[in-house]
């Protein structure tokens, strides 16, 4: 039985008793079957990963005590999605598989396509921390409010920016990721693609490179975790040894 990881957003250190949110007590007693004395592994990524017990535990309410320090805190790579706002469980299961894949945020943004106007961003943060949680990151990605993707591009920091463009004839991500290294990020569009004047503007922006993901139109969150994973691959920490 695999010892549940719990992220908390507070000091750790050894010796402390520190209480886990309603979320995570429901967890650990309702689904986990979990009771006092049991062991769990508390994190975030200032502080590391703690051995830890569950000092208390009623309902929705939990105390942890944390032991030795099991894993030292370690810099993360600097990975960055922006998507457009899809459709509820398309978009919960990005948060969830970009979350594994390593990224450091999650930008959600409306286009000129888009179908969905309004994101649930609590929701997604909570997935993004249960996604951490069972993939062992200590750092749990930072989800952004919905913006409009010019808005975004305005504020953006100059760090490379892959577009996905379907139909452009642009040159395969893998030649493009295979130069870089990070940060960096990947934008993708929603379910219907960018409107070509959309993305003509983009493209305008100097740390903006159009790219394609191979001779089939992918829906628009398989092309996210795609695009992530080969980023991974050739740029990101999937390259360390």
């Amino acid at each position: 039985m695999s010892t549940p990881r719990l992220f908390l957003d507070a000091p750790l250190t050894e010796g402390a008793e520190l209480p886990g949110t309603p979320a995570q007590a429901h967890h650990l007693g309702t689904v986990l079957r979990r009771g006092a004395g049991d062991a769990v592994v508390v994190f975030n990524a200032r502080d590391g990963a703690y051995a830890a017990t569950i000092a208390a535990l009623r309902k929705e309410r939990c105390a942890l005590a944390l032991g030795p320090r099991i894993r030292a805190p370690a810099l993360e790579p600097d990975l960055r999605l922006v998507v457009a706002a899809l459709k509820r469980d398309a978009l919960d299961w990005v948060v969830e598989k970009a979350t594994e894949l390593g990224v450091a945020s999650i930008q959600p943004v409306t286009t000129r396509r888009s179908v969905v106007d309004r994101v649930n961003t609590d929701r997604l943060a909570a997935i993004a921390r249960g996604a951490a949680e069972q993939c062992e990151r200590l750092s749990v990605p930072v989800v952004h409010p919905a913006a409009p993707l010019r808005a975004v591009l305005d504020a953006w920091d100059g760090a490379p920016l892959l577009v996905a463009a379907e139909r452009r004839g642009a040159a395969p991500i893998r030649d493009i990721a295979a130069t870089m290294r990070l940060p960096c990020g990947w934008l993708v569009g929603p379910e219907g693609g960018f409107d070509p004047a959309e993305l003509d503007d983009a493209t305008r922006h100097a740390f903006v490179t159009a790219v394609a993901l191979g001779p089939r139109i992918l829906r628009a969150e398989t092309a996210a975790v795609a695009g992530l994973a080969v980023l991974q691959a050739l740029a990101g920490d999937w390259t360390a040894t």
